[in-house]
């Protein structure tokens, strides 16, 4: 399989503003989602920081970051808010323009902050909607990596808005949802008939509930799952809920039976992100892919899609071949062609469909 080149992010995604108002459009993007600093435009805020007479351009980056109403409101880590504000003040002062009132208690403000284990991102959606999570601010929390968002879970939600036809008004299963960003995604803006979340670690489950009812999907009060708290849903949520039926289930992969599995909606269609990287857990998945195939009442097997981060060609390049092993089949899926989220353009992933 050739290797896909990393794909640049396309002038296209961005609306046709003013150059100050479209560089402060991608910080805004950016910043929400905790990209990395040094992927923000920096350069491009330099040049027009160089052509301008004033503060403005700064003020305006300011406006859509740190005092944007979801920054506010669903505030990122104190430590990203201060190094984002120490990057603006540096090149603030490399201006030698009078001090602005604004980004100084901006930065004061954070220092007097608290940190957190937990903060929120904010990933914007085609449709100007939304998507917030809580996440953890370390990679690994409370012994599980399921509590940050990763790059494949991104870029399969990206590839899925422009493809929503597989999801439209179908039965959708998804494997170690995390922190909910695909599957969030998906209920939003591909109008699936029903979506179940699914993972195993419990700290996940209870985080990854909480995400799905913090961006307004409506979460029965008792699920499928087995050791998922009872949720409290108020009033103002149940009226304002749109979306499929959603299910948050507990999954052990290597324990599940396929009783289990035919219980959660018979899925049309499967989708995973970002878990092959261990041979173990690997074994596992390909274990749970077996069951899946196999489960449907109707006969149909199930539409599957897996999204991998390959860090190690070798443990990919097993996970291909065991699932040859096992008569599963693979073929590689086109990448989108729009970037819409932020994450690391320079990563190699891919998409997987899986056949039988």
């Amino acid at each position: 399989m050739e290797e896909q080149e990393p794909r640049q992010e396309r002038a296209a995604c961005e609306p046709r503003e003013a150059p100050e108002e479209s560089v402060a459009l991608r910080f805004q993007r950016g910043f929400l989602a905790g990209k990395r600093l040094r992927d923000l435009p920096w350069e491009d805020l330099e040049q027009i920081l160089k052509n301008s007479e004033d503060s403005s351009p700064l003020l305006t980056v300011l406006q859509k970051t740190v005092f944007h109403p979801l920054c506010l409101k669903y505030p990122l880590s104190v430590k990203y808010r201060r190094c984002f504000l120490s990057e603006l003040i540096k090149k603030h002062e490399s201006m030698g323009a009078e001090p602005l009132e604004q980004l100084y208690e901006a930065i004061g403000d954070v220092l007097n902050t608290e940190e957190t284990t937990q903060c929120y991102k904010s990933y914007l959606l085609p449709s100007g909607d939304a998507i917030t999570l809580c996440e953890s601010v370390a990679i690994i929390s409370r012994g599980t990596t399921g509590l940050v968002t990763w790059d494949a879970g991104l870029y399969l939600a990206e590839w899925a808005l422009e493809n929503s036809a597989v999801f439209c008004n179908r039965s959708v299963l998804e494997l170690g949802s995390g922190t909910g960003l695909t599957g969030i995604a998906i209920s939003k803006a591909c109008r699936p008939r029903t979506y179940t979340f699914s993972d195993h670690h419990e700290c996940v489950l209870q985080q990854l509930s909480e995400n799905i009812r913090l961006n307004g999907l409506f979460l029965p009060p008792e699920t499928h799952g087995h050791g998922v708290a009872k949720q409290e849903i108020c009033e103002a949520e149940l009226r304002g809920s749109q979306g499929p039926e959603i299910t948050v289930a507990e999954l052990d992969w290597n324990l599940v039976t396929k009783e289990r599995l035919a219980e959660l909606q018979s899925p049309d269609v499967v989708i995973a992100a970002d878990v092959v990287y261990d041979p173990e857990l690997t074994q596992s998945l390909i274990g749970i892919l077996q069951k899946l195939f196999s489960c449907n009442g109707d006969g149909e097997a199930p539409e599957v899609y897996i999204a991998c981060t390959i860090r190690n060609p070798d443990t990919y390049g097993w996970f291909q071949t065991e699932l040859g092993k096992v008569g599963i089949r693979w073929q590689v899926v086109p990448s989108p062609q729009k970037n819409l989220f932020s994450y690391d353009q320079h990563a190699n992933i891919t998409i997987l469909r899986l056949h039988v």
